[in-house]
């Protein structure tokens, strides 16, 4: 069994680093919120003091953080990873983070005499706690294959998905599909309500018909129609609203460095920055079905 360093506890990062303990590896945990670190130590985590603590004789260093500002920080800075740990360490970025920062951080590793994996994933706290969720990975081939024996106690699939930064592009784009999907569900969810159709009627209809989609088979917005939807627990997030506009946000600026124009992506962005400007940032992303009806069942009104 290896020792992990793991920089960044929350939502994610706990049940993450509980499914590495339970394979039998040491975990050495860091992260800036006192109380994060509490609640991963009571799943076995070794709670540390500092970034520099946390990679220090780590075989692997594992950061899971908000945003590309924040990984910039935690590896370039002179209290980072990479001027505290051992140039042998494997170093894996599991944030979902711009594609720009995560080529940055491949470029400043190199430089430093680092290996480096960007592997975001997919899944939200569900997959996380059960161990399944999805990793796209972009490095090379042997660092990846490495990167890959550590995952797995926290995987479903991984996926290889390219060189440099290949991971992100793939986690961006994916999760933009996503939202865009999610848009269309929650339409149809109100337009068949208004044209008098019972909802699990619908669903058992649309599911088996060319409306099918990942979204309407696991986040449908009306209660009680399927089990693993947040519209049975008053929307309490799977995968919180201000983090798919995040990777919205993400994916129409990447597309922006590529001249592209996304008009559906842009859209959903607008109906994701309306709940966010509603104060509803918290809730699940399946409450997008608000903006569409207000008084979607399990909303405020």
């Amino acid at each position: 069994m290896s020792t992990i360093g793991w920089i960044g506890l929350g939502n994610m990062g706990r049940p993450m680093t509980a499914n590495l303990v339970k394979a039998g590896h040491t975990v050495n945990g860091f992260d800036l919120v006192e109380i994060a670190v509490q609640e991963a130590a009571k799943h076995g985590v070794n709670p540390v003091k500092s970034a520099a603590e946390a990679v220090a004789g780590a075989d692997i260093v594992f950061t899971m953080l908000p945003k590309g500002e924040h990984a910039r920080a935690v590896y370039l800075e002179p209290d980072g990873v990479l001027a505290n740990a051992d140039t042998k360490t494997l170093l894996v970025d599991s944030s979902t983070i711009d594609f720009d920062s995560a080529r940055a951080l491949h470029a400043e590793a190199a430089k430093a005499g680092f290996r480096f994996v960007d592997g975001p994933v997919s899944g939200g706290v569900t997959g996380a706690e059960a161990g399944t969720l999805t990793f796209m990975l972009g490095g090379t081939d042997e660092d990846v294959a490495e990167a890959k024996t550590f995952i797995e106690p926290m995987a479903g699939n991984m996926f290889h998905a390219g060189g440099e930064a290949a991971g992100q592009a793939a986690k961006i784009v994916n999760n933009m599909m996503l939202s865009i999907s999610l848009q269309g569900v929650v339409e149809g969810a109100v337009l068949a309500d208004r044209f008098g159709l019972d909802p699990k009627v619908f669903y058992d209809i649309a599911t088996v018909s060319s409306g099918d989609s990942w979204p309407l088979r696991t986040w449908y917005p009306v209660p009680g129609v399927t089990e693993t939807a947040a519209s049975n627990n008053s929307f309490k997030p799977g995968f919180a609203t201000a983090l798919m506009h995040k990777d919205v946000g993400l994916a129409l600026a990447g597309a922006d460095t590529q001249g592209l124009d996304l008009p559906a992506a842009q859209l959903v962005h607008a109906q994701l920055q309306k709940l966010v400007d509603a104060g509803l940032e918290g809730l699940d992303t399946s409450a997008l079905i608000k903006n569409i009806d207000a008084r979607a069942e399990g909303l405020p009104e």
